[in-house]
């Protein structure tokens, strides 16, 4: 059996422990789907989640959505860029 949590399961785990905000790919259809939006360079997918309610992630101006998934937002380093 494995209980490791990923996507949206992981989203609810992290509010559920109190973190504030989770930066996520969101979408409607599926946690798959938004990972697709953001690998397709669709950024408009990419919210804040600040909390879990009647089955819906809800982001920092109130819109609600089915599937939020965890991303990270990094900044790019020199030595990664080859300079």
């Amino acid at each position: 059996m494995d209980n490791k949590l990923s996507g949206s399961d992981l989203t609810r785990a992290m509010l559920a422990r109190g973190d504030d905000k989770v930066w996520c790919a969101v979408n409607n259809d599926s946690d798959e789907h938004a990972i697709t939006n953001i690998d397709n360079a669709d950024y408009s997918f990419l919210k804040y989640i600040v909390s879990f309610n009647n089955s819906h992630f809800l982001c920092e101006d109130g819109t609600p959505w089915q599937y939020a998934v965890p991303v990270e937002k990094v900044e790019v380093t020199q030595q990664e860029v080859g300079f």
